[in-house]
């Protein structure tokens, strides 16, 4: 069972920052596209941001300049750096890796911005 560990969710003020972390095996990381994604209540699933194994990034509209992902492939550990977060950005948020048509989640951190 291979196992995406995300962590760094919490309380934050609108205007505030978070940085989120997953974690994944080596095997899995090294040869996968890895991405975030978020849930809010009662929303569908939707695309934070995601970078390929050869660095190449796509972010979601809502995110754009506000949110970096990185990946750190000698620490197996994919980021998402959050700045000046919006209410609207309270949602689950999960890691995934993707390999061909093979996909792994995260069971999700649940980051909370206030008003």
């Amino acid at each position: 069972q291979v196992q995406l560990v995300e962590s760094g969710g919490g309380l934050v003020q609108a205007g505030g920052s978070l940085r989120l972390s997953c974690a994944a095996p080596a095997s899995i990381f090294s040869s996968s596209a890895m991405g975030w994604y978020r849930q809010a209540p009662g929303k569908q699933r939707e695309l934070v941001a995601t970078i390929n194994i050869g660095g190449y990034i796509n972010y979601g509209n809502s995110v754009k300049g506000r949110f970096t992902i990185s990946r750190d492939d000698a620490k197996n550990t994919l980021y998402l750096q959050m700045n000046s977060l919006k209410p609207g950005d309270t949602a689950v948020y999960y890691c995934n890796a993707e390999r061909g048509f093979a996909s792994w989640w995260g069971p999700g951190t649940r980051v909370t911005v206030s008003s």
